[in-house]
Protein backbone atom coordinates (compact mmCIF):
# COMPACT_ATOMS: atom_id res chain seq x y z
CA UNK A 1 0.00 0.00 0.00
CA UNK A 2 1.01 3.56 -0.74
CA UNK A 3 0.81 6.04 2.18
CA UNK A 4 -2.46 8.38 1.67
CA UNK A 5 -0.65 11.61 2.93
CA UNK A 6 1.06 11.19 -1.18
CA UNK A 7 -2.29 11.51 -2.96
CA UNK A 8 -3.22 14.74 -1.54
CA UNK A 9 -5.13 16.97 -4.94
CA UNK A 10 -5.17 13.39 -6.70
CA UNK A 11 -8.30 11.40 -7.59
CA UNK A 12 -8.80 8.42 -5.84
CA UNK A 13 -12.09 6.04 -5.39
CA UNK A 14 -13.65 3.70 -3.02
CA UNK A 15 -15.29 0.29 -4.30
CA UNK A 16 -16.35 -2.25 -2.81
CA UNK A 17 -14.58 -5.22 -3.60
CA UNK A 18 -17.32 -7.99 -3.53
CA UNK A 19 -20.74 -8.59 -3.74
CA UNK A 20 -21.26 -10.89 -0.74
CA UNK A 21 -19.02 -9.19 1.55
CA UNK A 22 -18.55 -5.90 3.10
CA UNK A 23 -14.88 -4.49 1.89
CA UNK A 24 -13.74 -1.82 0.44
CA UNK A 25 -10.64 -0.33 -1.23
CA UNK A 26 -9.19 3.12 -1.63
CA UNK A 27 -6.89 3.04 -5.12
CA UNK A 28 -5.74 5.88 -7.09
CA UNK A 29 -5.51 4.46 -10.63
CA UNK A 30 -4.04 0.73 -9.88
CA UNK A 31 -2.20 1.79 -6.75
CA UNK A 32 -4.09 0.64 -3.60
CA UNK A 33 -4.28 3.32 -0.64
CA UNK A 34 -6.47 1.57 1.95
CA UNK A 35 -9.00 -0.66 2.73
CA UNK A 36 -12.10 -1.02 4.93
CA UNK A 37 -13.56 -4.35 6.36
CA UNK A 38 -16.41 -5.04 7.70
CA UNK A 39 -16.78 -8.02 10.58
CA UNK A 40 -20.28 -8.23 9.02
CA UNK A 41 -22.11 -7.40 6.23
CA UNK A 42 -24.40 -5.96 8.96
CA UNK A 43 -22.77 -4.84 11.70
CA UNK A 44 -21.13 -1.60 12.31
CA UNK A 45 -17.86 -2.51 13.62
CA UNK A 46 -14.88 -1.77 10.94
CA UNK A 47 -11.57 -2.38 10.65
CA UNK A 48 -9.42 0.34 8.22
CA UNK A 49 -5.72 -0.29 7.04
CA UNK A 50 -3.44 1.94 4.64
CA UNK A 51 0.14 1.84 4.93
CA UNK A 52 0.35 4.45 7.71
CA UNK A 53 -1.51 2.32 10.04
CA UNK A 54 -4.72 0.18 11.03
CA UNK A 55 -7.79 1.33 13.00
CA UNK A 56 -11.27 0.14 14.09
CA UNK A 57 -14.80 2.24 13.93
CA UNK A 58 -17.75 0.74 15.62
CA UNK A 59 -21.07 2.86 16.16
CA UNK A 60 -22.65 2.89 18.89
CA UNK A 61 -25.70 4.45 20.49
CA UNK A 62 -29.37 4.21 19.25
CA UNK A 63 -31.07 7.74 19.56
CA UNK A 64 -27.72 9.66 19.94
CA UNK A 65 -25.10 7.68 18.16
CA UNK A 66 -21.64 8.20 18.26
CA UNK A 67 -18.51 5.99 16.49
CA UNK A 68 -15.58 5.18 18.27
CA UNK A 69 -11.82 5.58 16.62
CA UNK A 70 -9.07 2.96 18.26
CA UNK A 71 -6.29 1.74 17.04
CA UNK A 72 -6.32 -1.40 16.13
CA UNK A 73 -5.82 -3.92 19.11
CA UNK A 74 -6.59 -1.14 21.77
CA UNK A 75 -9.39 -0.60 23.86
CA UNK A 76 -8.16 3.38 23.71
CA UNK A 77 -10.46 5.91 21.93
CA UNK A 78 -8.60 8.59 20.23
CA UNK A 79 -11.67 10.55 18.75
CA UNK A 80 -15.03 10.39 18.92
CA UNK A 81 -17.50 10.92 15.85
CA UNK A 82 -20.45 12.50 17.14
CA UNK A 83 -23.95 12.05 14.77
CA UNK A 84 -25.83 15.07 14.32
CA UNK A 85 -29.09 13.59 11.70
CA UNK A 86 -30.62 16.86 12.27
CA UNK A 87 -27.73 19.17 11.23
CA UNK A 88 -26.73 16.73 8.03
CA UNK A 89 -23.46 15.62 9.45
CA UNK A 90 -21.52 15.45 12.90
CA UNK A 91 -18.55 16.38 14.48
CA UNK A 92 -15.36 14.52 14.81
CA UNK A 93 -14.00 15.71 18.61
CA UNK A 94 -10.33 14.30 19.38
CA UNK A 95 -9.25 13.99 23.43
CA UNK A 96 -7.77 17.35 23.34
CA UNK A 97 -10.52 20.07 22.11
CA UNK A 98 -10.44 19.94 18.16
CA UNK A 99 -13.68 19.62 16.44
CA UNK A 100 -14.02 18.91 12.92
CA UNK A 101 -17.29 19.18 11.41
CA UNK A 102 -18.52 16.96 8.38
CA UNK A 103 -21.68 17.54 6.36
CA UNK A 104 -23.58 16.12 4.01
CA UNK A 105 -25.95 17.16 1.19
CA UNK A 106 -29.35 16.58 1.17
CA UNK A 107 -28.77 13.85 -1.26
CA UNK A 108 -26.21 12.28 0.54
CA UNK A 109 -24.13 12.84 -2.40
CA UNK A 110 -21.85 14.91 -1.08
CA UNK A 111 -19.97 14.55 2.27
CA UNK A 112 -16.80 17.05 3.64
CA UNK A 113 -14.67 17.19 6.17
CA UNK A 114 -13.65 20.80 7.25
CA UNK A 115 -11.44 22.05 10.17
CA UNK A 116 -12.11 24.36 12.99
CA UNK A 117 -12.14 27.28 10.79
CA UNK A 118 -14.44 25.76 8.30
CA UNK A 119 -11.67 25.18 5.85
CA UNK A 120 -12.20 22.16 3.80
CA UNK A 121 -9.69 19.22 4.00
CA UNK A 122 -11.38 15.59 2.42
CA UNK A 123 -14.56 15.58 0.25
CA UNK A 124 -16.24 12.85 -0.88
CA UNK A 125 -18.59 12.19 -4.00
CA UNK A 126 -20.59 9.53 -3.36
CA UNK A 127 -21.85 7.45 -6.42
CA UNK A 128 -24.33 5.13 -5.42
CA UNK A 129 -26.74 3.16 -3.13
CA UNK A 130 -26.40 0.07 -4.77
CA UNK A 131 -23.05 -0.53 -5.43
CA UNK A 132 -21.64 1.43 -3.14
CA UNK A 133 -18.54 3.94 -4.19
CA UNK A 134 -17.04 7.04 -4.12
CA UNK A 135 -14.61 10.06 -5.36
CA UNK A 136 -12.30 11.37 -2.70
CA UNK A 137 -10.06 14.15 -2.82
CA UNK A 138 -7.78 15.25 0.45
CA UNK A 139 -7.34 19.09 -0.10
CA UNK A 140 -4.21 20.48 0.85
CA UNK A 141 -5.34 21.96 3.92
CA UNK A 142 -5.08 18.56 5.12
CA UNK A 143 -1.48 18.00 4.95
CA UNK A 144 -1.53 19.94 8.66
CA UNK A 145 -3.36 17.43 9.93
CA UNK A 146 -1.69 14.19 11.16
CA UNK A 147 -4.85 12.32 11.66
CA UNK A 148 -5.90 12.66 7.89
CA UNK A 149 -5.46 8.92 6.84
CA UNK A 150 -7.53 7.36 9.18
CA UNK A 151 -10.42 10.23 8.75
CA UNK A 152 -10.31 9.29 5.06
CA UNK A 153 -11.10 5.84 6.32
CA UNK A 154 -14.03 7.17 8.51
CA UNK A 155 -15.68 9.19 6.14
CA UNK A 156 -16.12 6.67 3.85
CA UNK A 157 -17.47 4.70 6.69
CA UNK A 158 -19.54 6.81 7.92
CA UNK A 159 -20.89 7.14 4.54
CA UNK A 160 -21.67 3.55 4.32
CA UNK A 161 -23.92 3.91 7.77
CA UNK A 162 -25.93 6.96 6.17
CA UNK A 163 -26.63 4.26 3.37
CA UNK A 164 -27.39 1.59 5.56
CA UNK A 165 -29.72 3.69 7.69
CA UNK A 166 -31.63 5.14 4.68
CA UNK A 167 -32.21 1.34 3.12
CA UNK A 168 -33.69 0.50 7.21
CA UNK A 169 -35.57 3.20 6.63
CA UNK A 170 -37.10 2.64 3.23
CA UNK A 171 -37.75 -0.93 4.37
CA UNK A 172 -39.58 0.04 7.48
CA UNK A 173 -41.41 2.91 5.60
CA UNK A 174 -42.77 0.71 2.50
Amino acid sequence: MEKIASFVGLPLQWDRTSLFKAEYELKSGEALVATLRFRSVWGTFATAQSAEGCWTFKRVGFWQTRATIRPCDSEEEIATFQNNTWSEGGTLVFPDGRRYPANTNFWQTQYEFKTEASEPLIHYHNRGIFNPSAEVTILPKAREVPEVPWIVMLGWYLILMMQNDLAATTVVVT
